[in-house]
């Protein structure tokens, strides 16, 4: 099957001789600049730098690492390394200098691509003695072995080179809630196998737009972004930063978008900072003018153009998906990890099913361990984890099926839904076990919570901790907070009721800290990190209990 997967690489050729003055990306450069590259604006960059790293007469599939926030020439840098027969190692760009070293050594990197950061200098001193490195046009202030311009002074290579299908093309390390980021091989038959089914499901093309925002070197934007564009044909447009988002997505108007649920949620909860969340929802209820205003609500955050919105990493709270669709867009929950590419699971446009993420894609099986654990097989599924057999063996079993941990159920439609993390599950004190992700999707929907963790190991009932948004802490501090609390207690007896006795949570607790990746609470993936927060405030969880107060505020 791999001979009749299409390469990245080859399908790259195609585009760059087909359409070469066509728009590739779209880069902003501040002060309202822009830089635009065309699709051979983008070859001759990156068969020039692709030269510049055959000169250097490094071993084939040498590892070398991109550290740098997204941006074109993070693309850019990827192609020239396939270019030249090696193997990319992408960073997270918010790395503590410790876990940057980490990565670069265990990955062997050869050389280090130096881009688009915000706190170089805290990162720096993690740079392993000696290793080369070399700043991309959109770098940090510091001290460089070599400048992207230097690169550029080669001549561009003349060959296409193609690299074989079970070559390898990149390692990925995973975020990890704890311990030592795993490193994912994938070669480029893994690639091209999900990227070339995932166009044929969505049916994208030269026209489409995409916006570039979450970290490339997550897998979600590797594909639905890097390959997509290479597969399909898309015009990447970049952010170039927070402050600047909302203009850098109307000048988009992306017409395929993917996000985290907190993404979503930070769109919903800024349309509410300008129109109460009462008048927007009596709005849409009008027959004639509702319609109108959902419109213009996604004008308002560039979203209007979009055909198909998705999104992943985490469940989507339903009222979340039930506001969007008043507006008038769908947002499908894909399913996926860095181990298959990201390629599992999507809700089909039409087929949405309460409570479900959707059928399992073109080309993967799926089948449901006695144990619960949801086991997935296709032809994007990883080679194995970096220098790390016994994980790999772990992850993988005998017939080639990823072990995924999570729990989940079918039904006669092959529709999945997942029910917990095999690992996450805890026992309270009285010996019952209890999986968190279900009861924290049920809190997650308030409007005013914006992260929830559910603990309760060795206790008599679970606690919810919960994190307030902006709107929910506004009102925290004002005249409001009596309202805020009486809604967060009648949440508390909804979610209760709907749970068995030894799930019902004892209360919610709304902590006073925002857990964030800078502070160590989530994953740069935005996952929260389970063992950090039980580590934080698991001596106050004795005294929380015996409080039995339904809302607790955090001192």
């Amino acid at each position: 099957m791999a001979d009749a997967i299409r390469l990245p690489l080859e399908l790259f050729y195609e585009r760059e001789a087909r359409h070469p003055n066509k728009t590739y990306m779209v880069q902003p450069l501040g002060g309202g600049q822009l830089l635009e590259l065309s699709w051979a604006d983008v070859g001759e960059q990156a068969r020039r730098a692709a030269n510049w790293l055959r000169s250097r007469e490094l071993p084939p599939c040498s590892r070398i690492a991109i550290i740098s926030k997204n941006c074109a020439h993070w693309i850019i840098t990827d192609l020239a390394i396939w270019m030249a027969g090696h193997v990319s190692v992408p960073l997270y760009p918010n790395l503590t200098a410790d876990s940057m070293g980490q990565v670069l050594e265990h990955s062997e990197a050869a050389l280090a691509f130096i881009g688009k950061l915000d706190d170089w200098a805290s990162m720096a001193p993690g740079l392993p003695q000696g290793l080369p490195t070399v700043s991309l046009p959109l770098h940090p202030h510091g001290e460089f072995d070599y400048r992207w311009d230097d690169l550029q002074r080669s001549a561009p290579i003349q060959d296409d080179p193609k690299p074989a299908a079970n070559q390898l093309a990149t390692i990925i390390y995973t975020s990890g809630t704890t311990g030592m980021p795993k490193g994912v091989m994938h070669n480029f038959s893994n690639f091209g196998f999900a990227a070339s089914n995932a166009i044929t499901l969505f049916g994208v093309g030269e026209d489409d737009r995409l916006i570039s925002y979450l970290p490339l070197c997550h897998v979600a934007e590797r594909m639905f972004v890097e390959l997509a564009s290479i597969y399909a044909g898309q015009t990447i447009f970049f952010a170039e930063s927070l402050d600047t988002f909302l203009a850098d997505l109307k000048r988009a108007r992306p017409t395929v978008m993917f996000g985290v649920p907190r993404i979503w949620t930070k769109f919903q909860m800024g349309v509410y900072s300008k129109m109460p969340a009462q008048k927007l929802d009596r709005l849409l209820r009008l027959p004639i003018i509702g319609h109108f205003i959902g419109r213009k609500v996604l004008a308002g955050l560039g979203l209007d153009a979009i055909r198909y919105a998705l999104s992943g990493a985490a469940p989507v709270p339903e009222t979340l998906l039930n506001w969007y669709r008043r507006l008038g867009m769908e947002i499908q929950e894909v399913y996926g990890m860095t181990e298959n590419c990201g390629y599992s699971h999507v809700c089909r446009p039409g087929k949405f099913k309460q409570g479900w993420i959707g059928q399992n894609n073109p080309g993967v099986e799926v089948r449901i361990a006695e144990d619960g654990e949801v086991q997935v097989r296709s032809g994007a599924t990883m080679q194995g984890y970096y220098k790390d057999p016994l994980k790999t063996a772990e992850a993988l079993t005998d017939d080639g099926f990823l072990r995924t941990g999570d729990k989940g159920e079918q039904d006669a439609e092959g529709n999945l839904r997942l029910t917990g993390r095999i690992k996450e599950i805890f026992k309270t004190s009285k010996g019952k076990y209890v999986a968190p992700a279900p009861i924290e999707n049920r809190i997650g929907e308030h409007s005013r919570i914006e992260q929830v963790c559910v603990v309760g190991d060795g206790l008599p009932q679970p606690i919810a901790l919960c994190v307030l948004s902006d709107v929910g802490r506004q009102e925290a501090a004002n005249d409001n907070r009596d309202e805020l609390e009486s809604s967060l207690k009648a949440l508390l007896a909804e979610v209760n009721g709907c749970l068995d006795h030894h799930e019902q949570l004892q209360g919610l607790v709304l902590v006073k800290d925002v857990w964030a990746v800078e502070n160590g609470f989530l994953t740069p993936t935005l996952k929260i990190k389970r063992a950090v927060i039980e580590g934080t405030y698991g001596g106050r969880f004795a005294e929380w209990q015996q409080r039995s107060e339904a809302v607790l505020w955090h001192d």
